[in-house]
This record gives C-alpha cells, sequence and structure tokens, in this order.
C-alpha cells in the first residue's frame, strides 16, 4: 500500500527501512525523517503524516532502545503522575 504520495513510500518501504536500521544499529532511534533519509528521499507536504506514523508503529522492530526507556525529563523523582 502506498503511504505516501508525494515521495512514492510504500508500507513496505517503511517496514524495510527499519528493520535495516535496527539490524545496524540496535540502540538508533528511529524517526520518520530518518526513514525517509534511509530511503533517499525527503518529506513534501506531510498529509501522510498520520499512516506514516501508524505504520511504523506496526512494525514489530520499532522499539526504543533500552538505554533511553523509563527516562522523563519532564518528571521529577517522586512527583505524582
Amino acid at each position: 500500500m502506498i503511504v505516501c504520495h508525494c515521495a512514492h513510500i510504500s508500507d513496505r518501504d517503511i517496514s524495510a527501512a527499519i528493520d535495516w536500521m535496527r539490524a545496524a544499529d540496535a540502540d538508533t532511534l528511529v524517526t520518520p525523517g530518518k526513514i525517509y533519509r534511509a530511503l533517499g528521499k525527503s518529506a513534501d507536504c506531510g498529509g501522510c503524516m498520520p499512516l506514516f506514523l501508524s505504520t511504523m508503529q506496526a512494525n514489530v522492530n520499532l522499539t526504543v532502545p533500552a538505554i533511553l526507556q523509563g527516562l522523563n525529563p519532564s518528571r521529577q523523582k517522586g512527583e505524582a503522575r
């Protein structure tokens, strides 16, 4: 399925880019911008971003690196949630 019509990016392209980035560096933080760059493309209108993000989130390799999990600089220790 085509996710980004402007750059001609499919859901398979997004998944392949995420898988490739995760295999190359398990600690990398995967972002839409990095996916566009990995595919040699650039964002244009941004109309695809909601579908682009949901396609990213469907990939099992899209995880927050362990070193970053649990970090939230806006919360102090002991602060109520």
